[in-house]
């Protein structure tokens, strides 16, 4: 079993997303997915993020922007970085991930391309109605939906126990409950976990 918590505020966790799909098929691993506000995440356990933001290292930053770019090629995925708006307020489209449930799959996949690939602010209610059609979801209660306290609840629920369980940002990737990995790059290695699973259990 996977468990993906995620935020579609990330680049990283956009590709993440992508990739990890077509791996747990490969290898018959089921996916939860687990959406989450990574601002709350930085602002409990890891505000050094803000400082890197403010005052970053040039030489780090050029190759991350390359090493970004390297990625999304490699994925097939067009990434503005930094859109028009960075960081984004992703609350009313994660709290849309948690009212969708098992049905929020295209429902991200079109919130990543929106905000990464059209470079559209996804804190917009006009943006998030126009992904509600594209993705045949009926507006008005999608709306109603995320005011609910419940799917409020469910989201801050989330981000506090992916902090209570070691997690530090966006992607955060569990196997089977306790075998932790952070990041896109870390999927060779979710891959290798999940053929000792397997194996294993065979």
């Amino acid at each position: 079993m996977i468990e993906f918590f995620f935020d579609c505020s990330s680049p990283w966790t956009y590709l993440a997303f992508h990739n990890i799909q077509p791996l747990a098929k490969e290898l018959g691993a089921e996916i939860i997915w687990r959406p989450i506000l990574v601002g709350g995440i930085f602002n409990t356990v890891n505000p050094s993020v803000y400082a890197q933001r403010e005052t970053p290292v040039p030489l780090k930053a050029r190759y991350m922007k390359k090493d970004l770019a390297d990625w999304a090629r490699s994925a097939g995925l067009a990434i503005k970085m930094p859109p028009t708006v960075f960081p984004v307020n992703s609350v009313k489209a994660m709290r849309g991930c948690i009212w969708l449930g098992k049905d929020m799959v295209p429902f991200a996949a079109a919130l990543f391309e929106t905000y990464w690939g059209d470079d559209k602010d996804i804190s917009q209610d006009a943006v998030l109605a126009e992904i509600c059609k594209r993705v045949g979801i009926d507006e008005q209660m999608f709306f109603a939906g995320i005011t609910e306290q419940a799917i409020k609840d469910q989201l801050r629920a989330n981000t506090e126990e992916v902090v209570a369980r070691g997690g530090f940002g966006s992607p955060t990737i569990f196997i089977n409950k306790a075998d932790m990995y952070f990041g896109n790059d870390r999927l060779p290695l979710i891959r290798e976990a999940l053929k000792r699973s397997k194996a294993s259990a065979a």
